[in-house]
């Protein structure tokens, strides 16, 4: 019996108005090549973040969607207000 473990990139979805990218990994534990168990977890890369350690499609993405203008404009909308 050999047991395995996979992190996995299933699901990538931009969404709102300023192009978040939400990531959902996939944790898989494996025995002897086949799946015994499953789990989830979701993260976001906000414009501006840093993309580096992403998986290469994230990294793709926010180089096409999260352009200076795009930067800008988000971190306009979480600015403090007085």
């Amino acid at each position: 019996m050999t047991l395995t473990k996979q992190s996995i990139v299933d699901k990538i979805e931009v969404v709102g108005p300023y192009s978040h990218i939400q990531v959902r990994v996939c944790e898989r534990v494996l025995e002897d090549g086949e799946p015994i168990a499953e789990k989830y977890h979701r993260h976001v890369v906000s414009p501006g973040a840093d993309a580096t350690g992403e998986d290469p499609r994230v990294q793709a993405i926010a180089g096409i969607l999260h352009t200076p203008e795009v930067v800008s404009a988000y971190q306009a909308s979480i600015a403090p207000t007085d």
